[in-house]
């Protein structure tokens, strides 16, 4: 590939002069601008490897186009030269600071021009080669962080998914709670990094539920209050599982697993935390994991109608819920209609991001603990 220079001089002759040695050998392909100014322009959208430019020119003078250029993308390290026969110490200590690279003598048949200017063109190719260079690397480094990614988002969902699959035959409710999670948090408008984790970590919400015994987690009649005491442990259990993990999405759910059953009046547990004393996801994602648990059918009840579901958040804010995760949650209720009606089915990996599953309301909140029998 040839070495890209923009020329810049206000004499027409200097140009035609510095094109044809500049490209004398062959390695160059030059670009020559009378006027600085539509030289800028024409830098702002393409990149070069050298530039060399005039001290003394209308409009703007050598020193105030080099300071311009160096703020350009893609400007910053390229190798850049002030044409000039005034090589005073002041002329060249400001355009040093400028960000001048070198100076060239205006005398045309200079052998010092000769020998800078080829030094000058190995410099910009090397700059560039290492650009380019740097550029690769960068998109490798990248590629392998998203697939490192993509796998930590895999592993997540797949461990999510494997408690779920014991007290129902589907995934669906995990990808449903995850979309209301990502909605109530888009909304309440955490930032876009924390929405992301927010729909991937709260999948794990139930993963403490790997530890209860199956005739206490599939019963489908009312559970004793020793039972009840026994499911309650899943939350601790699943902060327990989690917790103490290098890595950022398994501690967030580590939080969500722990306090995705702590209320907002303090009346949750395991630790009757109140407010703002509960993590922000755990109490996203209560309020998504009661209107699925709410709508679905369990192996105790039949599906609560959306409205019905709809009015029971809405009674319950500022007791159970957080008010402004429920006020967040309703002002997209059109796109909660069509996530409950199945017509967002888009798999989670890579399109979409996953959330947790509400068992506690087919296999534990049954009588009337977390919603209404």
């Amino acid at each position: 590939m040839l070495t890209q220079a923009l020329l810049v001089d206000d004499s027409r002759s200097v140009l035609n002069f510095l094109k044809r040695h500049i490209e004398a050998e062959g390695l160059v392909e030059a670009t020559t601008f009378l006027d600085p100014v539509e030289a800028l322009a024409c830098a702002r959208e393409r990149v070069f490897d050298l530039v060399l430019v005039d001290y003394e020119m209308p409009h703007m003078d050598g020193i105030s186009f080099i300071r311009t250029l160096r703020t350009l993308p893609g400007c910053v390290d390229i190798p850049i030269a002030m044409i000039t026969s005034r090589q005073t110490d002041d002329v060249k200590m400001e355009a040093l600071q400028a960000g001048a690279t070198d100076f060239l003598p205006k005398a045309p048949q200079s052998v010092e021009m000769t020998v800078r200017l080829r030094n000058l063109i190995q410099l910009g190719a090397a700059v560039r080669k290492l650009n380019d260079r740097a550029a690769h690397l960068a998109s490798e480094v990248a590629a392998a962080t998203r697939k490192l990614g993509e796998r930590e988002e895999e592993i997540i969902l797949r461990l999510a998914l494997a408690v779920e699959y014991r007290d129902n035959d589907t995934g669906e409710h995990t990808l449903r709670v995850a979309r209301y999670s990502r909605i109530i948090a888009e909304q309440l408008g955490l930032p876009a990094r924390l929405c992301r984790d927010i729909y991937l970590a709260a999948p794990l919400h139930d993963v403490g539920k790997v530890a209860i015994p199956d005739n206490i987690l599939l019963k489908p009649g009312k559970l004793t209050d020793d039972e009840m005491a026994v499911i309650r442990t899943h939350a601790t259990i699943g902060e327990r599982i989690l917790a103490d993990s290098s890595c950022e999405l398994i501690q967030l759910g580590a939080q969500i697993a722990a306090g995705h059953h702590e209320r907002w009046d303090g009346a949750g547990y395991p630790n009757g935390l109140r407010t703002d004393e509960i993590p922000v996801a755990a109490r996203v994602v209560a309020v998504a994991d009661v209107f699925d648990a709410l709508t679905t059918r369990r192996p105790y009840k039949e599906p609560m109608p959306l409205e019905v579901a709809r009015n029971y958040l809405v009674e319950n804010k500022g007791r159970q819920f957080d008010p402004a995760c429920v006020e967040a949650f309703l002002s997209r209720w059109d796109e909660v209609v069509g996530i409950a009606a199945g017509q967002q089915a888009t798999p989670f990996l890579k399109a979409e991001v996953p959330h947790t599953p509400y068992i506690e309301c087919a296999a534990e909140s049954r009588p009337a603990e977390d919603v209404p029998a």
